[in-house]
């Protein structure tokens, strides 16, 4: 099956004044996506904007294929105004999602604004089995919260004024959260948010010896790794030692580029160089 296709617009709810869930439904047969992969959405018949928009696959039921998506310039602005009955061209599903967590392995998935859109339907496959960190910068941008506390095993919120749960930012009750449980080692780390967020979860997963996988979010136009419009930088496998001083050095790592459309979106925390 191809992942080129055309889709039905089913419904564009808005869920407040910026965050929006659109449900569409293809009008021939498509892959099913899986939890961290994202999908390319036409948003106007026109050229104006020209390019496709990534959005990461947020949930699928019944009705279709939904995406949670927050306004945030002429493209988002555009969409909100899809209307039930439109019909708009698609790219997907694309790239890597995230690995499952190994037996005995306890997940952590932890969403920064609007990376809640990636996590969700990881913390759906997972059954009740995740802990789930969610933090914005006030109560206003929690989103579905009567669903994700049916998901997951525990719920733990933050808001950067105090407005709900606990003030403060995510990364912060996170590493409370650690801390704490020093004496367990059998943690693994799944994260979408905010780049700041994303580096801090990778000194705090590093300083313990954590695994961890992070959803990377890049400018996309192609898709599928072509224009290699959203390269990011990721250590590769160690280098050769040539001398008996580089063997003394700590590890090296050989630095290449990766596409976040191809390669990723999600990654192994440590191979990225922020």
């Amino acid at each position: 099956m191809g992942r080129h296709f055309k889709a039905k617009i089913i419904s564009n709810l808005h869920l407040n004044s910026r965050n929006s869930l659109l449900t569409i439904r293809p009008l021939e047969p498509v892959d099913d996506p899986k939890p961290g992969q994202f999908y390319l959405l036409e948003v106007i018949n026109t050229y104006d904007p020209l390019l496709k928009r990534p959005f990461s696959f947020f949930r699928k039921t019944s009705e279709g294929i939904l995406f949670l998506y927050t306004v945030r310039g002429k493209g988002t602005s555009i969409m909100r105004e899809l209307a039930q009955g439109d019909v708009i061209s698609i790219l997907g599903p694309l790239g890597s999602g995230y690995p499952v967590p190994r037996r005995g392995e306890l997940p952590l998935l932890v969403a920064g604004g609007i990376g809640i859109a990636s996590i969700f339907s990881f913390a759906e496959s997972l059954g009740t089995k995740a802990r789930v960190f969610y933090g914005t910068r006030d109560k206003n941008e929690l989103i579905m919260l009567d669903e994700l506390n049916m998901l997951t095993d525990k719920l733990i919120i933050s808001t950067e004024d105090g407005s709900m749960g606990a003030e403060g930012m995510i990364v912060d009750v996170l590493e409370d959260f650690l801390t704490g449980s020093s004496g367990i080692k059998d943690y693994v780390l799944y994260a979408c948010g905010p780049k700041p967020m994303l580096e801090a979860i990778a000194r705090i997963t590093g300083e313990r010896g954590l695994r961890c996988y992070v959803s990377m979010e890049e400018n996309m136009a192609c898709g599928v790794g072509a224009c290699q419009g959203c390269a990011i930088k990721v250590r590769s496998k160690e280098k050769r030692a040539k001398s008996r001083e580089e063997r003394a050095k700590s590890a090296e790592f050989e630095l290449i580029y990766k596409m976040v459309c191809k390669d990723g979106p999600v990654f192994p925390i440590e191979k990225i160089v922020w």
